[in-house]
């Protein structure tokens, strides 16, 4: 007798079948990277910005799913997967299992989607202090993955430097200044809950909180009850994304004027021009492309300064594998979950508070022994145990022992 069209085998093959699926992510580039070097059949099924109907979107799933037929969908950030549940009741009907890899803040995300609390889904997420919490929530796989890097992707494209990069220090990194503003319209506060909010972020960018909307709940319940009157979960989870990125505008703020003394380059969106209009001695660039320039980038800066989002207080961003991954010296904040990841000192530095980076990058800009050193011990780590070949390979290890 012949299977059924939604009843094939799962999980036989030695690699799983992985049907990716996407819609403009940079980090989907790197995961099907990862399985065409590991020898995993994968079809990348891209949505793009394409606009799709019902009809329309049911249709490609399903002919997907029955001419390639995956063991099972891998999505990033939720990307690809319907607010209404229109996906979830198409793996339903197919067994299929669903593995979504949280590379942000999952709680600012997922607040929009309906029949979240599927069995045949698992949530993979970069920041360990998120899988409690999402297992709280009615989730009952979850799991924890970290970022990595793509070393066969993070290589020089030019013969001669760019003069105008090379720099004693510098930062890449987004403002946040048009991105917060953004969610502030559509979250459409009152004028009194703006400028409440703004006041809430700069107590939360001081706390060790994880949540923005717990640690309302708890230090500003007023504020708290206000959004939560909106009636709308989109507008209450664009209040709780506003008040994340104002923390992190200010965080970052405060960490860039450290830097500023030592004459740094910063590189990112127009909003650094603005926040820093009455400040000298530093040099702006336009935003670089994140493969094309960056790998030439990160070498010639003596220090590659970071600091991260408040979207993460525990996690470790991006970043800190790809300056490394680049051959190239990194100065970052201290996070908790960094000790598993790389050895203090040795293979990173890091600073604690802000008050320490001026002391920190004039030791290290004194010291390019120093400097080679880490970054040479730190890409050595990563190449051994934090590529995207790593992390896929345990992903499909994870997904075999969990569903099949």
């Amino acid at each position: 007798m012949q299977a059924s069209p939604t009843s094939w085998p799962r999980f036989r093959g030695a690699a799983p079948r992985i049907l990716l699926l996407t819609s403009q992510y940079f980090l989907i580039g790197e995961l099907a990277a990862a399985c065409e070097r590991l020898g995993v059949e994968h079809l990348l099924l891209d949505f793009g910005a394409k606009e799709m109907d019902l009809d329309e979107f049911v249709a490609a799933m399903t002919e997907a799913f029955e001419t390639f037929r995956p063991d099972f969908v891998l999505t990033v950030n939720h990307l690809g997967v319907d607010r209404e549940g229109v996906l979830a009741s198409l793996l339903n009907k197919y067994d299929l299992p669903l593995a979504s890899w949280f590379v942000d803040n999952p709680h600012l995300i997922l607040g929009v989607y309906k029949h979240l609390f599927e069995p045949r889904a698992a949530l993979f997420t970069w920041d360990l202090d998120t899988v409690a919490p999402l297992s709280d929530m009615g989730f009952e796989h979850v799991f924890y993955l970290p970022l990595g890097a793509d070393p066969t992707r993070l290589v020089p494209h030019r013969a001669e430097p760019v003069k105008e990069w090379r720099a004693p220090i510098s930062f890449v990194g987004n403002s946040m200044l048009t991105k917060t503003l953004m969610r502030a319209r559509a979250a459409n506060p009152s004028e009194h809950l703006f400028r409440a909010a703004m006041e809430v972020a700069k107590a939360f960018a001081r706390s060790d909180a994880q949540q923005a909307g717990l640690f309302m709940a708890e230090h500003f319940p007023e504020v708290r009850a206000a959004y939560k009157g909106f009636g709308d979960p989109g507008r209450e989870l664009a209040f709780e994304t506003f008040v994340t990125w104002q923390a992190t505008l200010l965080y970052r703020l405060d960490c860039v004027a450290r830097i500023l003394p030592f004459s740094p380059l910063i590189v990112g969106d127009t909003g650094w021009q603005e926040l820093l209009s009455a400040q000298s001695g530093w040099r702006y660039h336009p935003e670089l492309s994140y493969y094309d320039d960056l790998p030439d980038f990160y070498p010639l800066s003596e220090i590659n300064f970071n600091c991260t989002s408040q979207q993460m207080k525990g996690a470790v961003n991006q970043r800190v594998f790809d300056v490394p991954c680049c051959n190239a010296f990194l100065l970052t904040d201290r996070r908790r979950q960094m000790e598993d990841l790389f050895e203090p000192g040795t293979e990173i530095v890091c600073y604690a508070s802000p008050d320490d980076i001026p002391e920190l990058v004039g030791r290290y800009l004194a010291d390019p022994a120093a400097r080679a050193r880490v970054a040479a011990a730190a890409r050595k780590r990563v190449l051994a145990e934090h590529t995207y070949d790593h992390r896929m390979t345990l992903l499909m290890e994870t997904m075999r022992k969990t569903f099949g």
